[in-house]
């Protein structure tokens, strides 16, 4: 079975086990209204952001249901847009990318401002957190020295005779591939379609499978294997801060101001030591989310 099929496969499950209704579910809680369904994309960090603000809501007495590690954006998006999902942590710069592809701001405030205008009257961006997560290239020092890297503008020369690594949907964004060429005139000698910025994309970068890797700034892996994390002097890789995405009807003003709470104590040393714990030390998300809860007073 190849990998093209096994994601197809994989995304028509999910499309299939998720509610029917809109709104986000049906069934009442304590909380003042219907279920919320808390969503998240394919890889740990998202589903560790999801518990965060499942588990503030469910402190708040709200009645949650979670349907995590769902795929890529290209999926979970339209899924949210439909009530099928109420809640989704969201990454700003990357989802105006996703929404808009020749958008060119990069500041928080530009980008979100960009969103909130980009958004269908059925979805609503609460506020962002200071936490950021960038998409980002990275090689090893072995490569990086080789080669003069500091930046990604230093690809130039050596572009057409490295295989660069990440998610299927990397070739296909502007945050990806797209950009690289229109914004870097880089052409790659391979694309190699692995996993989310995760293992797969680590270790086929230590052994050398792939010389570029996609790999997102708080990943420990980073600095464990002493990667060196290419500059951006453009900006393609735009603000990326955790902002929850819900659905207007679904959550009501006690759920904004939980979910809120929670993105106000949020920042990228913070996100970065989480998912350490998760990444490295093999936590369960859900652990993390509840200990860094309970010691920030918010369930």
């Amino acid at each position: 079975m190849t990998r093209a099929f096994r994601a197809a496969a994989a995304a028509l499950l999910a499309l299939i086990l998720l509610p029917a209704c809109g709104g986000g579910g049906g069934g009442s809680g304590s909380g003042g209204g219907k279920t919320i369904v808390v969503g998240s994309a394919n890889f740990p960090e998202n589903v560790l952001l999801a518990e965060m603000y499942a588990q503030a809501l469910e402190a708040k007495k709200f009645t949650v249901d979670r349907k995590l590690n769902i795929g890529a954006r290209e999926i979970i998006y339209k899924q949210i847009q439909s009530g099928g999902l109420s809640l989704l942590p969201e990454y700003n710069g990357a989802l105006l990318a996703y929404l808009d592809k020749t958008n060119e701001a990069t500041s928080t405030a530009d980008v979100n401002t960009a969103l909130t205008s980009k958004l269908p009257k059925e979805l609503e961006l609460l506020e962002s957190s200071k936490a950021e997560d960038k998409d980002s290239l990275n090689v090893t020092k072995e490569t990086a020295d080789k080669n003069n890297l500091k930046s990604i503008e230093d690809l130039k020369a050596t572009a057409k005779d490295l295989v660069i690594g990440g998610p299927p949907e990397f070739k296909t964004r502007r945050q990806g591939l797209v950009g690289l060429k229109d914004v870097y005139g880089l052409d790659f000698k391979e694309f190699r379609s692995l996993d989310v910025a995760g293992p797969v994309t680590v270790a086929a970068l230590k052994k050398g499978d792939i010389q570029v890797a996609n790999l997102f700034t708080t990943d420990p892996s980073i600095a464990v294997n002493k990667f060196v994390v290419l500059e951006d002097p453009k900006n393609l890789f735009s603000a990326q801060n955790v902002t929850p995405l819900v659905y207007k009807s679904a959550v009501n003003d006690e759920a904004r101001t939980a979910l809120n709470a929670v993105s106000a104590k949020l920042d990228t040393p913070t996100l970065t030591q989480l998912m350490e714990k998760v990444a490295v030390d093999k936590q369960d998300p859900d652990k993390v989310a509840k200990d860094w809860l309970k010691s920030n007073s918010l369930a």
